[in-house]
């Protein structure tokens, strides 16, 4: 792996792609600094070993030039977090941005604007990618959470450069899939939650041939359940995938791999906070009412299958995260992978809602590692080569 380690930056300009994609509330202030905390490392690196540094990174869905998200909004944070000289420039290429390069000190932060200002940078453009390349004289990728895409500034500029490698962030989070993935120690459990089926699919395959257990939960349990002949009333299932899950659960039996669906539910008679609700048997919800968390039999299941693993991924809730009255499912799995860190076993978690559920926990320090990147995740546990990490590892 090229890691920082191998790259020299004394009195170089070190472009670094960063994932500052943070929350900002109405009055454009950072409301989550996570992303920005994550990235601190490579700063510090990079400025004590005599870097200047160059942080490029985007914000939000912007339409073309949008006020909103302008990266200015981030810059106080920004400063505050690394106790740096911050410099901003509005734009991240051209004249004006390769001036502030060019007069950046060692230790120094020049932070760029946007770069999906410019439309350029999702097509992955070589043109933008090659002004962008001008700034530098080393290129960094410490953004997991968009490795998975081949824009310009994650794939395409690191070909202009003939000395590159992955931030601390980038490899931390790349040596913890490899954990999983390839020298886990048994047994292991992989836990999947979400919505549907047919976003994890990829992964669910790739899976089997490295879990011992496999456990699913949330909305995508009631297609499996289904698809074992139960009554799942007005829960939410992927008619298109009932086959696929029928498949699923054989390849799974013929591989050994003990797959878990709830055996009870909270069921609720209307999708809300304050819906009315119930604990149903999971396949005998009745008509009318649907499943938005698993039930405390399935939680007491679930639990002591976590606390039996020595290597355990998490990625997707049990329930409606969301409403209060269905978030305990959830909340419990939380607890047991925090329980089964505290006892030795190896615990990797990933994915919007589980992150989020560690974090409203207070549990992101008891578990072996929350990673950063949602869909970039996702696809690295599919098995597939990121174009982020491609596009170090190959020759410039």
């Amino acid at each position: 792996m090229k890691t920082l380690k191998k790259c020299s930056l004394k009195g170089k300009k070190a472009l670094i792609r960063v994932d500052f994609n943070v929350p900002l509330n109405d009055e454009g202030k950072v409301t989550d600094a996570s992303r920005i905390l994550a990235a601190k490392p490579t700063i510090d690196a990079v400025a004590e070993a005599g870097g200047k540094l160059i942080l490029m990174s985007h914000l939000g869905r912007p339409k073309g030039v949008e006020e909103r998200y302008s990266l200015s909004h981030i810059v106080d944070e920004v400063r505050k977090i690394t106790g740096r000289t911050v410099h901003f420039v509005h734009d991240c290429i051209g004249d004006e941005v390769e001036k502030a390069a060019g007069e950046l000190k060692e230790g120094e932060i020049l932070l760029l604007e946007n770069l999906r200002f410019h439309t350029e940078e999702k097509a992955g453009d070589e043109g933008f990618a090659k002004a962008l390349a001008k700034l530098g004289d080393v290129y960094i990728n410490d953004a997991f959470g968009t490795a998975h895409r081949a824009h310009a500034s994650t794939a395409v500029v690191a070909q202009y450069f003939q000395e590159k490698c992955f931030g601390l962030l980038m490899e931390k989070e790349l040596k913890n899939i490899e954990k999983v993935l390839h020298s886990s120690v048994p047994p292991v459990v992989a836990i999947l939650g979400g919505a549907k089926v047919s976003s994890k699919i990829g992964v669910i395959e790739n899976l089997l041939d490295k879990v011992n257990h496999l456990i699913i939960g949330g909305a995508m349990s009631f297609t499996f359940i289904k698809a074992n002949g139960g009554e799942i009333g007005a829960s939410m299932y992927e008619e298109d995938n009932l086959e696929l899950a029928k498949q699923i659960m054989e390849k799974a039996a013929s591989k050994g791999v003990k797959l878990h669906l709830p055996v009870d539910v909270v069921a609720a008679d209307r999708f809300a906070a304050d819906a009315n609700s119930r604990i149903v048997p999971a396949g005998e919800i009745p008509d009318g009412w649907m499943g938005l968390d698993i039930g405390p039999k399935t939680q007491i299941a679930f639990s002591f299958l976590i606390m039996q693993a020595r290597t355990v991924l998490w990625n997707g809730p049990m329930g409606v995260f969301e409403f209060p009255a269905f978030a305990e499912g959830t909340m419990e799995i939380g607890q047991a992978v925090a329980d089964a860190t505290r006892d030795g076993a190896y615990t990797l978690v990933g994915g919007g809602d589980s992150v989020a559920a560690i974090k409203k926990m207070n549990l992101s320090r008891k578990v072996s590692y929350v990673s950063t990147g949602g869909g970039a995740m996702l696809e690295a546990l599919e098995g597939k080569v990121l174009p982020g990490v491609a596009a170090i590892e190959e020759e410039a």
